[in-house]
């Protein structure tokens, strides 16, 4: 699945995690997801390649930083990095 520029990045992977995490489980855009103990290192791999395949991006080992990856807010401003919009 591609996105295209127009669509909701942010709702795209909530989402993804909402259902890799369970509809029943809640947290905010801002909330840590690693601190919450709701990702562990095998579900941030799978993360990585959701976001290379569904956002057409290449996830370099310079971007391997959890921040990028600890927060949906953080999360969709990587990819806006990324994409460079």
């Amino acid at each position: 699945m591609n996105v295209t520029l127009q669509t909701d990045i942010k709702s795209t992977i909530r989402t993804f995690l909402q259902k890799r995490i369970g509809q029943d489980v809640s947290f905010n855009d801002g909330d840590d997801i690693f601190q919450l103990g709701l990702v562990n290192s095998l579900f941030a791999l799978e993360l990585v390649v959701f976001l290379e395949n569904t956002f057409d991006i290449a996830v370099e080992n310079s971007d391997l930083n959890l921040n990028n990856f600890s927060t949906v807010d953080n999360l969709e401003g990587f990819i806006r990095n990324k994409k460079g919009i």
